[in-house]
């Protein structure tokens, strides 16, 4: 990836960015952030990430938020507002210019052979006797 693709797509992301968060009271609250850390650690979370990425959820990346959040309290609101975007929109960038989850899995461009296996005269018989 390289640094200026990544300040290319950074600034889109800071210009999209800033229409979604127009005013410094549209960016998530901290409290906000920290129920969606817990939520990372939940088993249904978890099992999702394993399906798709075939490991465990890890959710330093929204404990990170979290603690940012947490340090900008003293920030002026607006300072707040361009500090959030500007994290957001690296995140982004990032998440944009590397591999995604769609990585993982190869499309097939024809379905498996045999698969499901076709029945036998045998299973269907002993099914169409249990059906009556």
């Amino acid at each position: 990836m390289s640094n200026n693709a990544f300040e290319a797509a950074v600034k889109q992301e800071e210009e999209y960015l800033r229409v979604v968060y127009p005013t410094a009271e549209d960016i998530p609250g901290c409290m906000n952030l920290f129920d969606i850390y817990l939520s990372c650690n939940a088993i249904r979370t978890q099992v999702k990430s394993l399906y798709r990425h075939g490991r465990m959820s890890i959710c330093g990346d929204k404990l990170d938020d979290f603690k940012f959040c947490m340090s900008m309290k003293m920030m002026h609101p607006e300072e707040k507002r361009d500090a959030w975007i500007r994290r957001r929109a690296e995140w982004w960038a990032t998440r944009r210019l590397t591999r995604s989850s769609e990585d993982i899995w190869e499309m097939r461009s024809e379905p498996l052979k045999n698969y499901p296996a076709p029945l036998s005269k045998e299973t269907l018989a002993t099914q169409s006797r249990t059906v009556q």
